[in-house]
């Protein structure tokens, strides 16, 4: 075990990970042959197998499950050492790792480019995914920070909310039920109506409101893409409930309506997350600092017309 190297080490956890040596030569930027022999050189220090290659598929052994675990141990504190250096030298440069549910890829853009302007040397990592991918980005510790809807459960986190985020039930401008005020929630579903999917913190929201009311509440359609949900709406096909970010631009172009329904609407918060125990780099302390203080003031900036428009509606939409 004395011999194993780093880039050892680095190898066998990218075969390990894509249980193929050809997928991760590919993205080693390495020759199969050259990612085989770091594999077998570090199989030789520990005399013992690491990787089961008798299937179909290749699988780690019992022993290479437990150098998968010291391997990604050492990267994390390698990542720590490294960020803690940084942190000493100052912020000049460095990289953000942010994941973005995809429901902020509405205003988060802007917000990443305000950031990137002023702190020019910092180089961007960006994802924008869904709540069981960003639950996965931050229990494998491989982003800096997360903006999201909903701060997860699953794991010891610090959440700092830094703007509203009002959810509300839209339709189409001429849908029938445009012009009714006070509408019950049960109302909602004697239409046809799309919800995103299961584990989405926009759907676990919608499953909230009809559970309070004691609704049974089966969606017509249920579909993961926000953009493909406003398409549907705008087309009068049916009603759906969504975070105001994802429908500003519509509503204020009047393609969308909002609805005025009971106990909505639902105003929950947008939060800065990372892991509890996490210390920040520079780049990342910067970005947390900026989200925190003037991020509430460039949402409200772009979200302004909507507002406007949704609270006609909803007298109740909070200001900031």
């Amino acid at each position: 075990m004395r011999n194993a190297t780093l880039r050892q080490l680095k190898v066998f956890e990218c075969v390990a990970r894509h249980a193929s040596f050809t997928r991760a030569a590919a993205e080693l930027h390495l020759t199969q042959p050259a990612v085989s022999l770091q594999v077998k050189e570090l199989e030789r220090s520990c005399g013992v197998p690491l990787l089961d290659r008798s299937g179909r598929r290749i699988r780690a052994t019992e022993a290479g499950r437990e150098m998968l675990r010291a391997a990604n141990a050492v990267e994390r504190e390698l990542k720590a050492a490294e960020e803690a250096i940084s942190a000493l030298k100052g912020l000049k440069g460095g990289t953000l790792n942010v994941a973005v549910i995809s429901t902020a890829q509405y205003f988060a853009p802007r917000l990443l480019s305000e950031f990137c302007r002023r702190h020019a040397d910092v180089k961007l990592r960006l994802d924008v995914c869904n709540r069981a991918a960003m639950i996965r980005h931050l229990e494998d510790d491989d982003i800096d920070i997360a903006v999201m809807g909903r701060p997860p459960e699953e794991i010891e986190a610090r959440a700092e909310p830094f703007a509203p985020n009002p959810h509300v039930a839209v339709c189409a401008p001429g849908h029938r039920l445009a012009t009714r005020r006070k509408l019950a929630v049960r109302e909602l579903l004697a239409e046809p109506f799309i919800a995103r999917e299961p584990g989405s913190g926009t759907r676990i929201l919608a499953d909230g409101l009809f559970a309070r009311h004691r609704i049974a509440f089966s969606p017509t359609l249920v579909m993961s893409s926000n953009e493909t949900i406003k398409q549907a709406v705008m087309a009068g096909m049916a009603l759906s409930f969504l975070s105001l970010h994802t429908v500003g631009r519509e509503i204020a172009a009047k393609a969308i309506h909002v609805l005025d329904v009971e106990d909505l609407p639902i105003v929950r918060r947008w939060y800065l997350v990372h892991r509890a125990e996490k210390r920040l780099s520079p780049a990342a302390g910067a970005f947390r600092e900026f989200i925190l203080r003037e991020a509430g003031t460039i949402v409200d900036e772009m979200m302004g017309p909507a507002i406007a428009a949704a609270r006609l509606v909803h007298r109740r939409l909070p200001k900031r």
